[in-house]
């Protein structure tokens, strides 16, 4: 999955660090980042190709965010509480965020969309929910904080389930409503205020395909910054009637394949991929 980097290291223990001339820092401009290609692989700016483009020195350095390291790469985006426009250097252009699902490598991939998670936290949280006056980066954590009533906001990650429901050698499997992608995907959704993951289980399965479900397994989990939520997989199996009642405002299908007929995964890119590889290949 895209945030399986190893044997590289992510670290996301905060810390208050200038950049310095071989960082990576991510431009971004809405649902876009700015990158190049060499030699088969996705180059994003460095702190060095932008330079010549900022006040000098620290004023300079001044203007970006640290926000993780992988190894003992750093990378950062600019300052959006700082209010000074950083421009893309020459040879750098636009490209959306699904870039970062075929960018090569493998952990930069996963560096961009975890930025832009960041990013995007970053960019709604300039002003305060509570009385409307600009936010200010917290001195020692990851968090913005209001300066006149002293309300703290944290980066927002919601919880989703995706569900894998079987039948003795079949799996649920759907298809999303809207969606360019005619891909199978599995149930899924949001767990909701005072529900466990266990509920929305139940939920979620009920309500997009109206089957019920027993003996759920926790599969595993998968941070996914493309919707700045946290997934986690669970195995269940089909209780009582295998009739399905469709969700027509949420899905376009639902069926139950049998192993046979599901086709192979064209990527280890996402959990619900995984998932459906792992019951196709007979491992659960």
């Amino acid at each position: 999955m895209i945030h399986d980097i190893q044997p590289m290291k992510y670290h996301v223990e905060y810390e208050d660090l200038k950049p310095q001339p071989e960082d990576t820092v991510f431009l971004f401009d809405g649902s876009g980042v700015f990158c190049r290609t060499a030699e088969g692989e996705t180059v994003y700016p460095k702190f060095s190709d932008l330079e010549a483009l900022l006040p000098s020195g620290e004023a300079g350095r001044a203007c970006f965010r640290y926000l993780f390291s992988i190894d003992n790469a750093r990378f950062y985006i600019p300052d959006l509480a700082g209010g000074v426009a950083i421009p893309a250097p020459p040879g750098f252009e636009r490209q959306e965020e699904g870039v970062f699902r075929t960018a090569k490598p493998r952990h930069l991939a996963f560096a961009g969309v975890t930025a832009h998670q960041l990013y995007l936290w970053y960019a709604s949280r300039q002003f305060c929910g509570g009385c409307g006056v600009r936010m200010a980066h917290a001195p020692t954590e990851r968090a913005m904080i209001c300066p006149q009533c002293g309300r703290v906001e944290y980066p927002t990650i919601s919880p989703v389930v995706i569900v894998a429901v079987t039948h003795g050698e079949k799996l649920l499997v759907t298809r999303y409503k809207g969606r360019p992608s005619r891909r199978y995907a599995l149930v899924a959704g949001y767990g909701e205020i005072g529900e466990s993951l266990e509920d929305t289980v139940h939920r979620e399965v009920l309500e997009e395909t109206g089957v019920h479900v027993r003996n759920l397994r926790y599969y595993k989990s998968q941070p996914w910054a493309f919707s700045s939520t946290i997934l986690s997989g669970f195995f269940c199996e089909l209780e009582g009637d295998p009739a399905i009642t469709l969700d027509e405002q949420e899905l376009s299908e639902a069926i139950w394949l049998h192993r046979d007929e599901i086709p192979p995964a064209d990527s280890d890119f996402a959990l619900t991929s995984e998932m459906m590889e792992v019951f196709r290949k007979g491992e659960v």
